[in-house]
C-alpha cells in the first residue's frame, strides 16, 4: 500500500471516529431525548429520500469520474474540461427528476398520507436539500480522483454533525418551532457542497470551462454508455440502502425513527472501509490502466485486513455494549437490539469482502454488476415486502442482512472467477477468531451496576484481550509494525 494510501487512509479514519462520536452523541444523547420518535424518523427519511433523488440525478456519472478522469488528468490543459461535463449531465439528470418529482407528488402523497402524515409537510423541502446533496457528491468524487479526501471527509463525518449538534441544542431550549427545525436542518445539510466548491477553488481545480478536448480523450460515446450502465446500477444500489426506510416509514415515522436509530449504532463499523474505500478506489481504477492485477491483489487483501481488524474490534464494543447504549435512550427505543445484530453482522460482510465492488465497477466487466444490483433491489424489495409486515423493524434489518450478504458474496465469487484474485488469506480467519473470544471473554465479565463505568471497564477489556492477542499472533504483520513502533513512541516500550 502507497505511503499516500496509508496517509489518507489514516487522516480519514481519525476523522471519521471523531465524527462516529460526535454522531453517537447526537443520534443516541440528543435526537432520542429532545425530539418524539416520529420527529426523528422524518429527519432521517428526509436525508435517505435525499440520498436517493441525488443518486437518480447523478446518472451514474459519480462512478465515471473515478472510472475515466486518470485518462484526462492534466491540470495545465483544465483537466480537459472533464469537471465540465462531471457536472453538466448531473444539472440536467436533476432537472428531469425534479419534474418527475413533482409529477408524482400526489402518489407519493397518498402512500405516507394516513400513516406518516408528517412527511407531506416537507414534501417541497427535499428539492434544495437533494440538488446540494448531489454536488457534495460529485465534487467528493472529483476530489476523490485528484487524491484529496480528507476534506470532503471532514465536511461529511464531522463538521456537519458538529452544526446538527449545535442545531439540536438550541431547538432544546425550546427557542424554535419544529417546522424552523427541519428548515434549519436541511441548511446544515446543504452546507457541505459549498465548502467543497470553496475548497476546490482553493486547490485552483475548478475548472468548469467546456473544452472540446474532453471529445478526444476518450470515446465521449463509451463514457456515456459506461454511465448509462452505472446509472442502472446505482438506482439498484439506492434501492438496496433506502427501501427499507421508505417502506418501515410508510407504516411509521416513529418505527422509522427507532429502525434508524438503530441502524446509526452500526455505522461506525464501516467507517475503516469508507474511509480507505475514498482513495483505494482511485487506486483500483489506475491499476486497471495499468494492467497491474499483482498490485490490486496486493492492495484487496491488505484493505481487507485493516477493514476486519477494526471492524471486528468495533462489532465486538458494540454487541457487548449494546445495552449500555440502550439505557441513553427511551424504553421504546430498545426494541432496536436485533435490529442493531443483523445490520452488524452484515456491515462485517460488507467490509470482509473488501475492494469487490470497486474491482468490478472500475473494470471492463462493469456491465455485469449492473446485473448483480438488479437481482438484488430486486431481492431486497421482496424480502422487505415479506418481513417487514411481519417483523417490523426487526425484519427490515434481517432483509438487509440477506441482501448484503447475498450482493458481497456474489461479487466475490466473480472476482474469484473471472479475475484469479480474492481478499482472504489464513490472517483473516485468525482475526475473525479473535473477535470470538474477545466477545466470549466479555460475557464473563457481570454488570458492574452503574452504565458509565461498565461501558468503561468492559471497553478496556475488549481492547486489552483484541489487541494483545492480535500483536501476539501476529496476525497482520504490517499493522503490527506500525503499532509497535507507536505504542514505543509513546511508552517507550518495546513489545
Amino acid at each position: 500500500m502507497s505511503r499516500t494510501l496509508q496517509r489518507e487512509g489514516i487522516w480519514n479514519t481519525a476523522i471519521s471516529y471523531a465524527g462516529i462520536v460526535i454522531g453517537y452523541i447526537n443520534t443516541i444523547l440528543l435526537f432520542p431525548n429532545i425530539l418524539d420518535e416520529a420527529e426523528v424518523g422524518l429527519t432521517r427519511l428526509l436525508l435517505s429520500i435525499s440520498v436517493m433523488y441525488a443518486q437518480f440525478s447523478a446518472l451514474g456519472f459519480v462512478n465515471m469520474s473515478v472510472r475515466y478522469f486518470p485518462y484526462f488528468r492534466d491540470k495545465e490543459k483544465q483537466h480537459n474540461g472533464f469537471l465540465f461535463l462531471l457536472l453538466a449531465v448531473p444539472i440536467l439528470g436533476f432537472i428531469l427528476i425534479t419534474a418527475i418529482f413533482l409529477l408524482f407528488k400526489p402518489t407519493v402523497v397518498g402512500y405516507y398520507l394516513e400513516n406518516s402524515p408528517l412527511i407531506v409537510d416537507y414534501y417541497y423541502y427535499l428539492i434544495p436539500l437533494a440538488l446540494c446533496t448531489l454536488l457534495f457528491n460529485m465534487f467528493t468524487a472529483y476530489l476523490r480522483s485528484l487524491y484529496k479526501t480528507i476534506v470532503s471527509s471532514f465536511v461529511q463525518d464531522f463538521l456537519l454533525r458538529i452544526l446538527t449538534t449545535v442545531l439540536v441544542s438550541i431547538y432544546a431550549l425550546g427557542v424554535m418551532e419544529f417546522q424552523t427545525f427541519v428548515l434549519l436542518y436541511i441548511v446544515v445539510n446543504s452546507v457541505g457542497a459549498l465548502v467543497l466548491v470553496m475548497y476546490v477553488i482553493w486547490l485552483k481545480q475548478l475548472f468548469v470551462k467546456p473544452s472540446l478536448a474532453v471529445l478526444n480523450i476518450m470515446p465521449i460515446r463509451e463514457v456515456f454508455y459506461y454511465g448509462f450502465f452505472t446509472f442502472l446500477g446505482n438506482i439498484s444500489t439506492t434501492i438496496i440502502t433506502t427501501v427499507d426506510q421508505v417502506m418501515i416509514s410508510s407504516y411509521s415515522l416513529a418505527a422509522n425513527g427507532i429502525y434508524t436509530t438503530a441502524f446509526f449504532m452500526t455505522s461506525a463499523i464501516l467507517v475503516p472501509g469508507r474511509s480507505i474505500l475514498k482513495i483505494a478506489q482511485p487506486q483500483v481504477a489506475e491499476f486497471w490502466k495499468d494492467k497491474n492485477l499483482k498490485g490490486m491483489k496486493k492492495l484487496y487483501q491488505n484493505v481487507t485486513m485493516i477493514n476486519l481488524i477494526v471492524g471486528l474490534l468495533l462489532f465486538v464494543g458494540i454487541w457487548a455494549n449494546i445495552d449500555n447504549l440502550f439505557d441513553f435512550m427511551p424504553e421504546s427505543y430498545r426494541s432496536g437490539k436485533y435490529v442493531v445484530l443483523f445490520l452488524a453482522i452484515a456491515r462485517l460482510v460488507d467490509l470482509a469482502t473488501s475492494l469487490n465492488g470497486a474491482i468490478l465497477a472500475t473494470s471492463d466487466k462493469y456491465r455485469w454488476d449492473l446485473g448483480f444490483n438488479i437481482i438484488l433491489a430486486g431481492l431486497t424489495i421482496w424480502t422487505n415486502w415479506y418481513f417487514i409486515p411481519r417483523y417490523g423493524i426487526e425484519g427490515a434489518a434481517l432483509a438487509s442482512m440477506i441482501s448484503l450478504i447475498f450482493m458481497n458474496v456474489a461479487r466475490l465469487l466473480f472476482v474469484q472467477v473471472i479475475f484469479r484474485i480474492q481478499p482472504f488469506t489464513w490472517h483473516a480467519l485468525g482475526i475473525v477468531a479473535i473477535g470470538a473470544i474477545t466477545l466470549g471473554a466479555s460475557y464473563l465479565l457481570p454488570y458492574l451496576g452503574n452504565v458509565f463505568l461498565d461501558m468503561l471497564i468492559r471497553s478496556i477489556l475488549i481492547t486489552a484481550i483484541y489487541a494483545t492477542l492480535a500483536l501476539n499472533l501476529n496476525v497482520y504483520p504490517e499493522m503490527n509494525a506500525w503499532l509497535r513502533k507507536v505504542i514505543y513512541g509513546i511508552t517507550g516500550l518495546k513489545l
